[in-house]
C-alpha cells in the first residue's frame, strides 16, 4: 500500500517512483496564470475539459490554471485541498484496435473554491485580465431560470445566476471594455447548451432591470458557446483498481479517475473563440468550429442509435454487457453491418461518407473495451422514446435512398417489440421474461405494450402516429421484414 500521498511538493521533491508509465507536470505548471474559471468538480469535467488544458499546459500550448467552483454545501478542507488540487487520471481501452493503457498526473487546477462560504473570492476573479473562459457542468438541472434568485447580496443559488453576478462584476472592474469579455462554453449535457444558458441570463438581466450598457456589452463582447461532449468517465475505479494503481504510482490518490481513451468536445465557436481557446490545438478531440451539428448527429445516429437497436437484441440472447456482446464474433460482426452498412448511409444530415465510417470504427473501439462495463439493461430505459427519437428518422431516410427494409435494422426493432413483450405488472412497474427471468421494463410505454401484446397486431402497432410520430406500416416491406424476427 502507497504511503506517500499526492501533492504539489511530492513533484517538487522529484519523489515519485513510478513503475508504471506516469505523465507528470513540470513544476513551472504551479506557477501559471489563473485563465479558467470552471463552475463544477464533476468528473466528466476533469476527464475531459481539464484533461485537454492538462495536456495543452505540458505541451506549452496554454501555459494557464483552473480556478474550480465548488457548489455542494460542504465547507472546510477536502481532498482537493490536501492533494493542492492534483489528481490522477487513468485512460484505459481500445484505440484503432489496440488495448490502451496510460496514467497522468492532472495538474491543470489551481484552486478549489466553495461557492456558498468563499464566493468574495470567487468574485474577485473576475478583476484578473488573464481569466478570459468559464466552463460549466452543473447537470442537466443546473441550467434552469430560478424567479427571485438575488444578484448581489451574497452567493446567488442558481448557477446561470452565479454566472451572471460574476460578469456584473467584470463589467464594473473593467469599466465595460472590449477585451474583457469571455468565453463561456458550458459542458451540461443539453441541446444547445449554451443558447438555453443565454436565454436564462437575458431573463435574469430583466428581471433585476439590469443598464442597457452592461446588457451591450453581455450581447457584443462575451460568447455563450453550445457545445458536445462525448467521453466516458465511470469515475473513481474499484478499490482493488485502486490499491493496484497506487502500488504502481508509488503514492496514494483519493480524487483518482478513470476513462476510456475516446475523447470528443466539440465547441461552436469563430476564430475569436479558438484564439481565447488556446488549450484546443494540443487535441484533435477538441474542435471548435461554427457548425457542431455533424457531431451531434453521428454521436445520435452511430453511438446512441446502435445501442438501441442492439441492447434489446443482446438481453434477450442472455448478454448482459456491452463489451461482452462485441466480444461474440458473430454478434459483434452483426453489429458492425447495421451501423456503418444501414445506419451511417442513413443519417439525416449532409456529409463525406468517410467521416461517418471513421466515427462509426471509433465507436466500435469503445463498445469493445474491456474496462467499461456499460450494462445493456441500463441502454433500454425510455426504449421507446430513444427509438423514436435516435433510430425512426434513419428508418425513413433509409428508405428514401435504397426504397427497401434494412435487414439488420428489422432485426434489431423486432428483437425491441420483443424485449417491451410486458407479462407482469407489481407496484406499477412492468416485467418482461426472458429464459424464466423476470426483467424490468423501465419505458413510460410498457402499459401500452403490456395491452398491445395481449392481442398483437404489428401492422397496427407500426400504423401509431403516437409512438413514432409517423406511419411505419406506409413503409413498403418493412412489416414483413420485422414479422419474420418475432
Amino acid at each position: 500500500m502507497a504511503t506517500k500521498h499526492l501533492h504539489p511538493d511530492l513533484i517538487k521533491s522529484k519523489s515519485i517512483n513510478a513503475s508504471l508509465p506516469l505523465e507528470i507536470p513540470q513544476e513551472e505548471t504551479f506557477s501559471y496564470p489563473e485563465k479558467i474559471l470552471q463552475f463544477g468538480t464533476g468528473v466528466l469535467l476533469r476527464g475531459l475539459c481539464d484533461y485537454f488544458v492538462d495536456k495543452a499546459n505540458k505541451k506549452g500550448l496554454f501555459k494557464g490554471r483552473i480556478v474550480v467552483v465548488k457548489s455542494t454545501a460542504k465547507g472546510g478542507a477536502d481532498a482537493f485541498q490536501t492533494q493542492g488540487n492534483l489528481y490522477t487520471h487513468c485512460i484505459k481501452g481500445i484505440e484503432d484496435g489496440t488495448e490502451v493503457e496510460k496514467y497522468l498526473i492532472n495538474g491543470s487546477i489551481s484552486r478549489t473554491l466553495n461557492a456558498n462560504n468563499e464566493w468574495d473570492s470567487i468574485l474577485a476573479c473576475a478583476s484578473n485580465s488573464e481569466m478570459k473562459i468559464i466552463l460549466s457542468n452543473t447537470t442537466e438541472v443546473g441550467i434552469q431560470y430560478l424567479a427571485g434568485d438575488k444578484l448581489f447580496d451574497g452567493c446567488p443559488k442558481s448557477f446561470p445566476a452565479k454566472l451572471l453576478s460574476f460578469l456584473h462584476a467584470r463589467y464594473k472592474h473593467f469599466q465595460g471594455s472590449a477585451e474583457s469579455g469571455m468565453v463561456i462554453v458550458p459542458t451540461e449535457l443539453i441541446i444547445n447548451n449554451g443558447d438555453a444558458l443565454k436565454k436564462i441570463i437575458d431573463q435574469l438581466c430583466e428581471e433585476h432591470q439590469l443598464d442597457a450598457q452592461f446588457i451591450q456589452w453581455l450581447n457584443m463582447h462575451n460568447h455563450f458557446c453550445n457545445s458536445l461532449v462525448d467521453r466516458i468517465v465511470p469515475g473513481k475505479p474499484d478499490a482493488e483498481t485502486i490499491a493496484e494503481i497506487e502500488a504502481g504510482v508509488g503514492y496514494s490518490d483519493e480524487l483518482m479517475i478513470q476513462s476510456e481513451v475516446y475523447a470528443l468536445w466539440a465547441i461552436q465557436g469563430n476564430e475569436e473563440v479558438r484564439k481565447v481557446l488556446g488549450f484546443a490545438a494540443a487535441d484533435k478531440g477538441v474542435i471548435i468550429q461554427e457548425d457542431i451539428e455533424i457531431y451531434r448527429e453521428l454521436k445520435l445516429r452511430l453511438l446512441n442509435g446502435t445501442h438501441t437497436l442492439m441492447c434489446g437484441m443482446s438481453y434477450l440472447l442472455g448478454f448482459r454487457l456491452v463489451k461482452d456482446v462485441m466480444a461474440n464474433g458473430y454478434l459483434g460482426k452483426l453489429i458492425m453491418n447495421l451501423m456503418l452498412s444501414e445506419l451511417a448511409p442513413a443519417i439525416p444530415y449532409k456529409m463525406d461518407f468517410k467521416v461517418a465510417d471513421r466515427f462509426g470504427r471509433s465507436v466500435l473501439d469503445r463498445f469493445k473495451n474491456p474496462f467499461i462495463k456499460h450494462k445493456l439493461i441500463d441502454i433500454t430505459v425510455q426504449y421507446t422514446t430513444k427509438m423514436k427519437m435516435r433510430n425512426v428518422p434513419l428508418l425513413v431516410n433509409y428508405y428514401q435512398i435504397f426504397g427497401k427494409a434494412p435487414e439488420l435494422f428489422a432485426m434489431g426493432f423486432a428483437a425491441y417489440l420483443q424485449f417491451m413483450h410486458a407479462v407482469k405488472e407489481k407496484n406499477g412497474i412492468y416485467y418482461g421474461e426472458c429464459n424464466g427471468e423476470f426483467y424490468p421494463i423501465q419505458c413510460d410505454f410498457a402499459p401500452y405494450f403490456f395491452k398491445a401484446w395481449k392481442n398483437f397486431n404489428l401492422n397496427e402497432l407500426l400504423a401509431d402516429k403516437s409512438l413514432w410520430g409517423q406511419d411505419l406500416s406506409a413503409l413498403p416491406g418493412f412489416k414483413e421484414a420485422v414479422e419474420k424476427y418475432l
